[in-house]
């Protein structure tokens, strides 16, 4: 939001309590930029799935009991969004917009030279069932109405394409491969774009508090933060899952709740030996990504457990057994791997919140969900 502010001439001043860019929820994120992938969460069924995921660690979706008094009004509106009709509205408006920030970033990289360990092989959806299988070829035929091309894959032809799936041959029906998918590093894709700014003389304040927001007659008055009070002709709230903190404090709600998840990093020990494409478990909602030339991202589940950043160890743990489940013999360095968790700013109806506020001079860029680094761009123009 801010490059393309300051591109289009005004003088942005950026607020930011961390220490340094994308220290939140694009610190290790799953890496993936997928048009195909656009799904909301609230999936016909979520409600059930939801209950039976009460108490079970391994569960790729876990509802943390402690948070159904923190959740009735947001959960409500999810299980309500979660109808077919519904269901398939919103993935179709979300594959839409992300293929248009797509677009966004491919322009802004022509413009700037970045270095964030950027791929463009596409994706793969490896399934283990052929009624799994058969959906899964069935969403893609779907999604072709909106310009999502796909290839399905025999078992033989997702080994040729990948050959370090050769361990699981016997346990896979086929695949599907997403050409158009992406993989980039978020946090170096902010750092990068930050030392951009810094020549373009946008101000960044970071390990800055905000404190209080002053607003009168449906505008804000000042930022007041822990140094001074900020004042400016428009104010954007970019905060991820703490903007509805600081809407209330604005007098307005913004239905956006904290959903966990996690990642492990780790090192490839043979460069030689790291997979070409980031493969996507769909039964557990979790993916294997190759990052740079020698490290594998592994990221999934989602988490309800408001609040919380605690990382805990059983569900690493999680992490740990796709990837020996994906990746069998495949030559890692699990003792150096890098644990961390995240909190997305999921919205009830799985769409974010682009644009006008209540109030006349704020403007919102938040609630993307999983989806914030593949929307990032077209957000930020939009």
């Amino acid at each position: 939001t801010a490059f393309f502010l300051r591109e289009q001439g005004a003088e942005v001043i950026v607020v930011d309590r961390a220490e340094a860019p994308a220290r939140e929820a694009s610190f290790a994120n799953g890496s993936l930029l997928t048009p195909s992938l656009a799904d909301p969460w609230n999936a016909p069924g979520v409600f059930s799935t939801l209950l039976r995921s009460l108490g079970n660690e391994d569960s790729p979706m876990l509802l943390r009991l402690g948070q159904l008094p923190n959740l009735w009004r947001w959960g409500l509106s999810f299980i309500a969004n979660s109808s077919r009709k519904r269901f398939a509205a919103t993935f179709l408006e979300n594959v839409r917009f992300s293929i248009y920030s797509q677009q966004v970033m491919h322009d802004l990289l022509q413009r700037q030279q970045l270095k964030f360990e950027h791929a463009t092989n596409g994706t793969l959806k490896i399934f283990d069932s052929q009624p799994a299988f058969d959906e899964g070829i069935k969403v893609a035929h779907w999604l072709k109405q909106v310009a999502i091309v796909h290839e399905p894959l025999t078992r033989e032809a997702l080994i040729t394409l990948e050959p370090t799936l050769e361990p699981i041959r016997e346990r896979l029906v086929g695949g599907i491969r997403y050409p158009s998918d992406e993989v980039g590093n978020a946090r170096l894709f902010c750092e990068q774009l930050r030392s951009v700014m810094k020549n373009m003389q946008v101000e960044f304040r970071f390990s800055e508090q905000v404190l209080r927001v002053d607003t009168r007659q449906r505008k804000i008055q000042g930022l007041v933060t822990a140094r001074e009070t900020l004042r400016a002709d428009c104010f954007v709230l970019a905060a991820g899952s703490h903007s509805p903190l600081l809407s209330k404090q604005m007098g307005f709600r913004l239905p956006i709740a904290p959903v966990k998840g996690y990642s492990l990093t780790v090192p490839v020990s043979e460069k030689t030996h790291v997979p070409r494409h980031p493969v996507i478990d769909e039964a557990i909602h979790a993916a294997v990504v190759p990052l740079g030339v020698d490290k594998l991202r592994v990221a999934g589940t989602a988490e309800f457990a408001g609040y919380d950043t605690h990382v805990r160890p059983e569900r690493i743990a999680n992490l740990h057994r796709l990837l020996r489940k994906v990746y069998p013999e495949l030559p890692v360095d699990e003792g150096r791997a890098e644990s961390w968790c995240g909190l997305r700013p999921m919205c009830a109806d799985g769409r974010p919140v682009l644009g006008n506020s209540p109030l006349d001079n704020l403007y919102l860029n938040t609630g993307h969900g999983a989806l914030g680094w593949t929307m990032a761009c077209g957000s930020g123009r939009a």
